[in-house]
């Protein structure tokens, strides 16, 4: 505070000898409120540069194990980690085999009225809808194509183009015989076939997801990381489920 009186003092007396002739006054009727004014000019600037420092956003880098933390410039811009063949592999397959298992849930409504099989396939169509959704984002923030064997079906959801080749890229995934099959039936007989054929198809999604994460350098990613295991275990806990239904089936 001190300093501040001498410096206003200092500009007061600089301004009475510049300014006070010029007014037609004596130097020392020069007031107060003409140094105060010009000081407030003086640390405008500097409170203007302390608010910018203020608000300039800090980027940390976390330090490896036993490592500081590293402040970096305010210009630096996330990256993405490094693609893996395999991780993309993995998205652009899981897409067409999520498409499987809602095209087998579109099945329900028209041959069966059995109130957990109904309940059962909501939920599946939903949760893989929505994986589905995320995993064409992944692949699209990633400059990546989402397949270039998948099309999009009329009711939104995407659906294989049938080939032999992805049949055996792919395990679980249904025949078109078996299919075929699931499209006739009826009633408990389409219960037994839905029950069976997508405990197959959840079986082959857990086999994909191991198959990620023997691969080396793939599942890194964090997002992909944390997707894959989710896969994993909502999966498991939906063969449970459907392994106890199929159980109680005469």
């Amino acid at each position: 505070m001190l300093n501040y009186f001498i410096l206003i003092r200092t500009i007061s007396n600089r301004a009475r000898r510049a300014l006070g002739p010029s007014l037609g006054r004596t130097p020392g009727a020069i007031p107060f409120w003409l140094a105060c004014t010009a000081i407030s000019l003086l640390i405008m600037p500097v409170r203007a540069q302390q608010h910018e420092e203020k608000n300039t956003p800090v980027v940390v880098q976390p330090g490896a194990p036993g490592q500081a933390t590293r402040n970096l410039p305010p210009s630096t811009r996330a990256v993405l980690p490094p693609r893996s063949k395999k991780d993309i592999e993995f998205m652009q397959m899981m897409i067409i085999h999520h498409a499987q298992a809602v095209e087998m849930t579109d099945l329900i409504e028209m041959r069966t009225q059995n109130k957990e099989i109904r309940l059962l396939g909501a939920r599946i169509s939903q949760s893989q809808s929505d994986e589905m959704a995320f995993m064409r984002s992944w692949l699209q923030a990633r400059g990546q194509a989402i397949a270039p064997t998948v099309k999009e079906g009329s009711a939104g959801h995407m659906h294989q183009e049938h080939s032999p080749s992805h049949e055996t890229l792919m395990p679980g995934m249904l025949s078109a015989k078996q299919l075929e099959a699931l499209k006739t039936a009826r009633d408990a007989d389409f219960d037994r076939l839905f029950l069976a054929g997508m405990i197959q198809h959840h079986e082959g999604a857990l086999a994909m997801v191991k198959e990620l994460f023997e691969t080396p350098g793939a599942g890194q990613d964090a997002e992909l990381f944390n997707f894959a295991t989710d896969v994993d275990s909502g999966q498991r806990a939906e063969i449970k489920i459907m392994q106890n239904m199929l159980s109680e089936k005469p």
